[in-house]
């Protein structure tokens, strides 16, 4: 019932978009495209998306780029083209058991080196040991932060994918704001530190927290 993202629009802020949740079997393929991608001239949009949809059907199964290929040279994009054309895929995949962790941590200030201890038992597990002193730090960091600023309770999460994922949780959906320390101040750091040391960061709201 909501206009396609990304419309743009003074009215654009004041659209409410409508959440939905679906339940998808492990390793299915989510396309995100724009008109162009489906509609033309010669062919009503809810045939090109039918088309789409098929050729996405018996793609390679390994191979997003191929499959992405597929599709393009199929719906034709061509330079007479009067819309932009735009189609992004993602493949969807399970993370086993055995390759998550998770834990509720106390509200109490051991809890800090208790999720270091856990931290570096579950890498250890993983032989992933030489990430330990980098997410040792990140995580008692993060878990400080929670506890000072946040509300409980306090979570710790790991996920071993193609990299190490670590996310620590509370219970207050206010989004922490890194800031500059000057050199008198005595906190402050935590946030640059995390920036420093991870490959990538962020924080995102969860309905009860962040």
């Amino acid at each position: 019932p909501s206009p396609p993202l990304g419309v743009g629009g003074g009215a654009y802020r004041s659209w409410v978009f409508e959440t939905k949740e679906f339940d998808i079997p492990d390793r299915s393929r989510l396309a995100f495209y724009t008109d162009g991608m489906v509609e033309d001239k010669g062919r009503d949009i809810d045939e090109g998306i039918g088309v789409m949809a098929a050729l996405l059907a018996n793609c390679p199964p390994d191979s997003l780029e191929e499959c992405c290929d597929a599709v393009t040279d199929v719906l034709g994009i061509t330079g007479d083209t009067s819309d932009d054309a735009t189609l992004l895929l993602a493949q969807v995949q399970s993370i086993p058991p055995e390759r998550k962790a998770h834990w509720q941590l106390d509200a109490h200030p051991s809890a800090v080196s208790d999720a270091r201890r856990k931290v570096r038992e579950r890498l250890a597990e993983w032989g992933l040991s030489s990430l330990t002193d980098t997410a040792e730090l990140l995580v008692s960091e993060l878990v400080t932060n929670a506890q000072r600023y946040g509300r409980s309770p306090v979570s710790l999460d790991m996920l071993k994918t193609d990299r190490l994922l670590v996310e620590v949780g509370d219970a207050l959906d206010v989004v922490p704001q890194v800031r500059r320390a000057q050199e008198t101040d005595e906190g402050g750091r935590g946030l640059q530190l995390v920036n420093q040391l991870a490959t990538r960061w962020g924080t995102r709201t969860t309905g009860n927290g962040k």
